[in-house]
């Protein structure tokens, strides 16, 4: 070990992220200090680093962090205020208690920043993606770092300044939301093939290797191949089969939801893979709905049999098509949660440099974020992603196989809750007129809400029961007539 070297920065907490972030960071050659509430993991991991051939932790202990780390240095030489210590929090925050913390580190003398950290274990270790927020003063001290630590794509790593504030939290927290809606849509993508299409584990693993060589390229993709193939130690068959069909989760999607409704956003997609979850969560309640509306039916009624007479190159690459519109619909929701945030905060988001730095290290990296970049950078003030020209054209050439998907699940008795919600994201925000003239005329009718006119201005109020009483009335007395 490197004894008398100075820190150039301390980190605290060496669960698995924390671990390989370390080494990542020791790695590209930052001297780096380490601590642990739990002794042993500080050793489990200067042991690990020095299993790897690297010497940069100067220091093990709240001590040593204090005494061997040195002062930030700054990269601007010219009238740049005094470097400053800053704190930088790397977890899965509250935006919220990101800019409360921010004000009371800097109260303190203190810099702060709040950053999102996406791309797991390997991610950590080897590059994730980056989104700090927060001081701008403090992003510039450790920039340098920062920009090698970060995966490394064509165009730059991937990580920027977010914006001010609670901005870089926000974002991953909408990224961790966007992460739920595309595996929602792969899990479906997964259930259509296998209950509908009758596909084995084989068959899929070659199907979702197939699709990662295509536009759907992406490290959900790609995994998901990798899974059907591992087979059960314990047994026989795949693992996929052997584990149990509920899923955890870690709150940031339900943040990302609760958010879209204060904010007026509409995220169906991605509310409907919160609420997959949730229901996932009532096995025992399922198994025995699954028994008592077996027993409840009556012969000829009910969903037919899944796997029928059905042309499976034909299901395959319907669902390839269903699953890439579905996406789009979903980030695009995403992207304008960011964008109505952005506008309230004032924090001057640029969603396609947001899309840059997610092209690699992170959960949601995939070929088509080089396309989102490419159409914010085409238009800054693009109202949604799926009328931009090139998504636009994708979306109606993928239409009619995305309909023939939802149609065949629901037939099947298949939840597609996911797909059927970007599809009606897509079917809403594409039509001129909508049936919310008839909601309005209900609001007006029972809490005087009044409505709005199509062929004049200003705000209207109806006696809607009086005078549809008085109409019938007329109408009674023109048939007795």
């Amino acid at each position: 070990m490197e004894a008398t070297a100075l820190s150039r920065i301390g980190l605290a907490g060496l669960a698995v992220m924390g671990q390989n972030l370390a080494l990542n960071i020791a790695d590209k050659g930052f001297p780096i200090s380490v601590y642990n509430r739990t002794a042993s993991k500080v050793d489990e991991t200067v042991a690990r680093a020095a299993a790897e051939g690297i010497c940069r932790f100067p220091a093990t202990t709240t001590q040593g962090l204090r005494r061997r780390r040195r002062r930030p240095h700054h990269r601007r030489p010219l009238r740049a205020p005094p470097a400053r210590d800053a704190i930088i929090d790397g977890g899965n925050e509250w935006y919220q208690n990101t800019e409360r913390r921010q004000r009371e580190a800097e109260a303190k003398g203190l810099l702060y920043l709040g950053m999102g950290v996406s791309g797991g274990e390997e991610g950590a270790r080897r590059g994730p993606s980056l989104m700090p927020g927060g001081s701008r003063q403090a992003y510039l001290n450790v920039e340098d770092l920062l920009s090698k630590v970060a995966a490394q794509v064509d165009d730059g790593p991937c990580v920027t300044f977010v914006g001010p504030g609670g901005a870089g939290n926000f974002v991953k927290m909408v990224h961790n939301g966007i992460e739920y809606g595309d595996m929602q849509l792969i899990s479906e993508a997964y259930d259509v093939l296998k209950t509908v299409g009758g596909l084995s584990n084989s068959e899929l693993a070659a199907t979702f290797a197939d699709w990662n060589r295509g536009e759907l390229e992406s490290f959900l993709v790609e995994i998901t191949a990798d899974i059907f193939r591992v087979r059960d130690e314990g047994g026989e068959g795949e693992l996929v089969d052997r584990i149990l069909d509920k899923t955890g989760m870690k709150g940031t999607g339900k943040w990302t939801v609760q958010q879209a409704a204060e904010l007026s956003v509409a995220a169906p997609t991605i509310a409907a893979s919160l609420d997959a979850r949730y229901l996932s969560g009532l096995k025992h309640e399922r198994e025995e709905a699954a028994r008592i509306l077996a027993q409840a039916s009556v012969s000829g009624e009910g969903p037919p049999p899944a796997a029928g007479r059905i042309d499976k190159r034909r299901l395959v690459d319907d669902v390839r098509q269903a699953l890439y519109a579905s996406k789009i619909c979903s980030y695009a929701q995403g992207m304008n949660l960011l964008r109505a945030k952005s506008e309230e905060k004032a924090w001057g988001l640029e969603l396609g440099e947001l899309s840059r730095i997610w092209k690699g290290g992170c959960i949601i990296r995939a070929r088509f974020l080089d396309r989102i970049k490419a159409a914010y950078n085409r238009n800054r003030g693009l109202a949604n992603l799926v009328v931009d020209p090139e998504f636009a054209r994708e979306m109606v050439h993928r239409q009619a196989a995305w309909r023939r998907v939802v149609g065949l699940a629901i037939a099947a008795g298949v939840s597609t809750p996911g797909m059927c919600a970007s599809l009606a994201y897509f079917d809403t925000y594409r039509r001129a007129r909508l049936p919310a003239n008839l909601v309005q005329a209900q609001r007006d009718l029972f809490g005087a809400h009044t409505y709005e006119r199509i062929d004049r201005p200003g705000d209207f109020h109806t006696e809607w029961t009086k005078l549809a009483r008085a109409g019938a009335g007329e109408e009674a007395a023109a048939a007795l007539v």
